[in-house]
């Protein structure tokens, strides 16, 4: 038996067996073509294109990569994050000017050089991120190029020591913005400006050229009805060291970066409001709010009026009409009132369609701290208005308040309409020697509408 299998197995060994990497295949049949295979073509991997690589970077690298390239003056879009032919031009650009192959994609050294440089152009004009404290807009701003700093309740301002470097952030109202339209007003205004450069885009305006002997720079938003505007001017020969940093303060700016004003509004171009007569010289009684930092005062019906005196404190204003003949000042003694009042006034033109008729409306009053605030305040244009307690009798003046959102703070924001009492108005009039002898009683009579126009 066993040897046997020892024979059988030796006759397997010995027979030819094929090649280890041959193609057996079937064999043919006579009088049969066999099939043809069909094959494949294999196709090599694609190469990457360098806006492949610049997509495939995280958000915060290609933000940085742009801005870096923006400051070494090689870019000059908007730094957004988003990959554009623009930017891999600006790369090779960048790449050829330090004798490098133009590959439009940065080796680590290459990385490296472009973030030093910037850093270092930052250094040089002492590049901050600042948050403008009375509209909460964030700026970059060359603090060493413009130290000096000033704000108010339209804006602020930066400036060098000796004007040729300024930047400029505005805000204003404006009834119905669009972009397009605010680009055509800044092009005129101030007259003269010389424009080489328009982008109109839905949410954001720029212009650039000359204004005057200076070259400037602008970009503008709006939110709202509030238009804000950052606007850099510099001097000519200044221009090599401030053009590299104006596309930086372009893409950082900001106009309403927290999302809520902080801070009250900007007062409007021009605003209405109402006045009381207390003498028959033309003596009026007005909300400081309203007559403040007006180019020109106007009383509905009588002419210009004169700005006497205000009382910062008080909230009040003292205006003088001269020539005016019929006035019926209102009687202002005996009023007190404690829970309601009926406020006479002259509402806005655009609330009664451009008239401009005296109205009153009812409001209950609320004790808050030691003032008396309005739980409804009236509509625009009753700022000033008379009011009168149950028995009709003067009883104070109403001041409305701008809109404050108090942002992060934990304080809560003051009322938005209070009520100055009837004490603290005669006590104003007395001090400037105001003889309040009227006796009307019609407060309707005794009311007039204030205007103020601004710059």
């Amino acid at each position: 038996m066993r040897s046997m299998l020892t024979a059988t197995l030796m006759f397997v060994a010995i027979i030819p067996q094929p090649p280890a990497q041959a193609q057996t295949t079937t064999p043919g049949i006579a009088g049969i073509r066999p099939k043809a295979v069909a094959t494949v073509p294999v196709k090599p991997p694609a190469v990457q294109t360098p806006t492949d690589t610049a997509n495939a970077m995280a958000q915060a690298e290609r933000l940085a990569l742009q801005s870096d390239l923006a400051w070494v003056g090689q870019y000059n879009g908007a730094i957004t994050g988003d990959v554009s032919e623009r930017m891999v031009s600006s790369i090779k650009e960048f790449q050829k000017a330090r004798g490098g192959k133009p590959t439009g994609v940065l080796n680590p050294q290459e990385r490296s050089v472009l973030a030093e440089t910037a850093r270092r152009r930052q250094e040089t004009v002492g590049w901050k991120i600042v948050t403008d404290p009375g509209t909460s807009a964030r700026l970059g701003i060359p603090t060493k190029l413009v130290p000096q700093f000033a704000s108010d309740a339209n804006g602020a301002k930066w400036t060098s020591p000796t004007g040729t470097v300024q930047v400029v952030l505005a805000r204003r109202k404006e009834a119905n913005p669009s972009t397009a339209k605010l680009a055509e007003q800044e092009k005129k205004d101030p007259p003269g400006r010389v424009i080489d450069y328009t982008v109109v885009k839905p949410d954001f305006f720029v212009l650039s050229g000359l204004q005057g002997l200076k070259k400037f720079y602008l970009r503008g938003t709006f939110k709202g009805d509030e238009v804000r505007i950052m606007t850099i001017l510099y001097d000519q020969a200044t221009e090599n060291t401030v053009e590299p940093v104006v596309i930086a303060m372009s893409s950082a700016f900001n106009p309403f970066a927290s999302g809520v004003q902080s801070g009250p509004p900007p007062k409007r171009k021009v605003d209405y409001g109402t006045g009381l007569v207390v003498s028959d010289d033309g003596t009026i009684v007005a909300d400081r709010e309203i007559t403040d930092g007006c180019l020109s005062l106007n009383i509905g019906g009588y002419g210009n009026a004169d700005l006497v005196t205000d009382d910062k404190d008080h909230g009040l204003s003292l205006l003088h009409i001269y020539g005016a003949r019929d006035l019926k000042p209102l009687g202002l003694a005996g009023g007190n009132a404690k829970s309601g009042v009926d406020i006479v006034g002259i509402a806005d033109p655009q609330s009664q369609g451009g008239g401009n008729a005296a109205s009153s409306v009812k409001v209950q009053l609320t004790p808050v701290g030691g003032d008396l605030a309005l739980s409804s305040p009236p509509g625009l244009g009753f700022s000033g208005a008379p009011a009168l307690d149950g028995d009709g009798k003067f009883a104070g003046l109403v001041l409305l308040k701008p809109a404050l959102v108090a942002g992060l703070s934990s304080v809560a924001p003051p009322a938005q309409a209070e009520l100055v009492p009837s004490d603290t108005v005669r006590d104003f009039l007395k001090q400037n020697n105001v003889n309040a002898a009227g006796t009307s009683s019609d407060a309707k009579a005794a009311v007039v509408r204030v205007i103020c126009v601004r710059k």
